[in-house]
């Protein structure tokens, strides 16, 4: 073994600092070194991918990946079959692009459709046939929001409701609306609504769906996002603390990214007790649901609120990020020393 963790990043992207690096990659290097373990950081290009794959792969016995997939320069394709590699040559992967896809891919949330999580209603469209078959009757329900796979802070969600509020009322559930409605999009990137028709909006949104791991997610509405999604940031399967993240208030808002003005509140995981326990419960029929047990090492579940019939509160599991989860706020909370520990003890456990 030789006690020696890579840490992969990427050139460039707004997630870097003037050191050419993001944030919190320094933080866990030096956080590994400090536990008596060599570490550095190499930087990913496609043209050097085989050349990665000889240096990392006689080097080092497991890698970190703290890049940002929209980052990647050549896309990920070649970046993901170079981590498959490392990982099949017996380095430890965190993540591994499997997990990466099944933990942070939207449609995670459509796997998990069965279990008290996530509303049954929640569906995935890989096709632009289905698509536009199928979302026309599934607004004859209500509010919904679809989710692309590819975005990030919000770019590329949704929220989608009829214009004609007395149309809203009185349409029938399970009628197919005509691609003339009008309807009210508002984006979560930046809260931004437009009016547009039916069908414009579906042929706009084909976009989501054509191309490598495209998709869309279509899930019911959560009215209570307006109090806030309630995001656990574990490391590995601990959880380390909860950030209530609240929308900026007033109009159609409903994001809960910074970028669009929500407001962050850090808690410790105690004061979200009933939370972190309820997902602590689910968190083997997730895994199970979602393909192996083999857990990120950086991850965050996002929740919000729903009512249950008795009136009491309930979570409804918003989405799951793993490929690139930033702790740069909380650094002072000794995050980087829990991943350090966590990473060791996975490299030590596989080499046993």
């Amino acid at each position: 073994m030789h006690k020696s963790i890579v840490v992969f990043e990427v050139e460039g992207g707004s997630d870097k600092y003037f050191d050419g690096h993001r944030k919190d990659t320094m933080p866990i290097v030096r956080a590994i070194q400090e536990a008596g373990w060599h570490s550095e950081v190499v930087y990913y290009r496609p043209e050097w991918a085989d050349d990665l794959f000889d240096y990392v792969s006689s080097h080092f016995d497991a890698y970190i990946s703290r890049v940002n997939p929209g980052n990647i320069p050549g896309g990920e394709k070649g970046y993901f079959d170079l981590l498959t590699r490392l990982a099949e040559s017996g380095l430890v992967g965190m993540s591994t692009p499997e997990e990466m896809m099944a933990y942070g891919a939207k449609d995670a949330l459509v796997k998990l459709n069965q279990t008290d999580l996530v509303p049954t209603d929640t569906a995935a469209y890989y096709d632009v046939k289905s698509f536009h078959e199928t979302f026309p009757t599934s607004l004859s329900y209500g509010e919904r929001v679809l989710k692309q796979n590819r975005g990030s802070t919000g770019s590329g969600i949704w929220r989608v409701r009829l214009e004609d509020q007395e149309l809203a009322k009185s349409v029938e559930p399970g009628t197919a609306l005509p691609l003339d409605t009008k309807l009210r999009c508002t984006e979560a990137v930046d809260n931004h609504t437009e009016i547009r028709e039916l069908g414009e909006f579906m042929d706009f949104c084909d976009q989501y769906i054509i191309g490598d791991n495209g998709m869309l997610v279509d899930m019911r509405f959560m009215p209570r996002i307006v109090e806030g999604e309630i995001r656990i940031l574990l490391v590995g399967p601990h959880p380390v603390f909860v950030v209530h993240k609240k929308p900026a208030e007033g109009g159609d808002n409903f994001s809960a990214t910074l970028f669009s003005g929500a407001k962050y509140t850090y808690d410790k995981p105690e004061s979200w007790q009933e939370l972190v326990d309820m997902f602590a419960e689910a968190r083997p029929v997730i895994a199970e649901k979602l393909g192996g047990d083999n857990i990120p090492l950086i991850w965050t579940a996002d929740f919000m609120l729903d009512t249950a019939e008795d009136g009491s509160d309930t979570y409804v599991l918003g989405e799951i990020n793993c490929s690139c989860v930033g702790f740069t706020s909380e650094l002072d909370m000794g995050i980087q020393e829990l991943v350090a520990k966590e990473a060791i003890e996975r490299v030590e456990k596989a080499a046993s």
